[in-house]
């Protein structure tokens, strides 16, 4: 009894805050549903009214929306596997015993305390800026023409900067999973004879399997929705060469002005995420529980 007193009391003093948050939640959803159903276009208030699903067969059908769909694709592939390949080759290397483990720890964690803008805009200006950018110097110095990034590799800089910004989140979980790893594991196996070649791959990339996916869930959940850095560098251009989904419905429903096209992309959007999130969650479960 007194069990379910207190399961009762707990449900009570949590019921206010899970009402707010779910209402938080839903009005904008369902308002963005609401919109996406109807002809509304800040450019032009007359045209109002009902549209049915004018809105969601004008946003699938547009050309950019399968470029923006692939870019997307390219750059939560992309992001994963630098964030995965360098974390892991990060966290092997902090692992071990050298001088100054502590500052370098802080030194590789740090870019992802810094703002995602901020950081756009040092590597825009400071690194890849053809005049003046870093990159551009040391190009120059070494004879060769300085490379224009954003104008010629747009989406390839973005997945540099995104990747750059969630190396150390990647780095941390992985490097709390390898120093979970028995080191008695590690002896046998030298002693056995086991090179560090064979030790890596029998014994600590499996160690780091369940950490690798969650890794890969997490990050995925938010590089789906990566939009800072690309306004504030390359603004989903040139054209739509680094358009992602969730640009391309900024610039649907607000640089073009027509909100019923723009919510009609943002409930695709959702869509497409709780796709990949129902289906990354799977693989999760079957992973952490093998």
């Amino acid at each position: 009894m007194a069990t379910r007193q207190t399961r009762t009391l707990a449900r009570t003093m949590m019921a206010p805050a899970v009402i707010v948050l779910f209402i938080w939640m839903i009005v904008p959803l369902a308002m963005t549903l609401w919109f996406s159903f109807q002809n509304y276009s800040l450019i032009n208030p007359m045209m109002t009214g009902f549209a049915g699903w004018a809105n969601y067969t004008y946003v699938i059908g547009d050309p950019s929306f399968t470029q923006a769909l692939v870019n997307t694709l390219l750059l939560v592939g992309g992001v994963l596997v630098i964030t995965i390949v360098g974390g892991t080759f990060l966290a092997l290397l902090l692992d071990q015993p050298i001088w100054g483990q502590g500052v370098l720890r802080i030194l590789v964690i740090s870019p992802f305390f810094v703002m995602p803008p901020v950081a756009a805009l040092v590597w825009k200006n400071g690194f890849m800026h053809p005049g003046y950018g870093l990159l551009g110097h040391l190009s120059r110095a070494l004879g060769l023409p300085p490379v224009d990034w954003f104008a010629q590799y747009p989406l390839f800089s973005i997945i540099v900067i995104v990747a750059w910004q969630w190396l150390p989140f990647a780095t941390l979980i992985l490097l709390t999973a390898l120093q979970s790893l028995s080191e008695e594991q590690r002896e046998a196996a030298e002693m056995d004879g086991a090179n560090a070649l064979n030790r890596f791959r029998y014994i600590i990339l499996p160690h780091l399997a369940r950490a690798i996916t969650i890794v890969i869930l997490i990050q995925t959940i938010f590089l789906l929705g990566i939009f800072a850095e690309i306004r504030v560098t390359t603004g989903g251009g040139p054209g739509y060469a680094s358009t992602n989904i969730a640009y391309l419905v900024f610039r649907t429903g607000i640089l073009s002005n027509d909100i019923g096209a723009g919510s009609a992309g943002g409930v695709v959007a959702v869509i497409i995420a709780n796709i990949v999130a129902i289906f990354l969650m799977r693989a999760v479960g079957r992973n952490l529980d093998a």
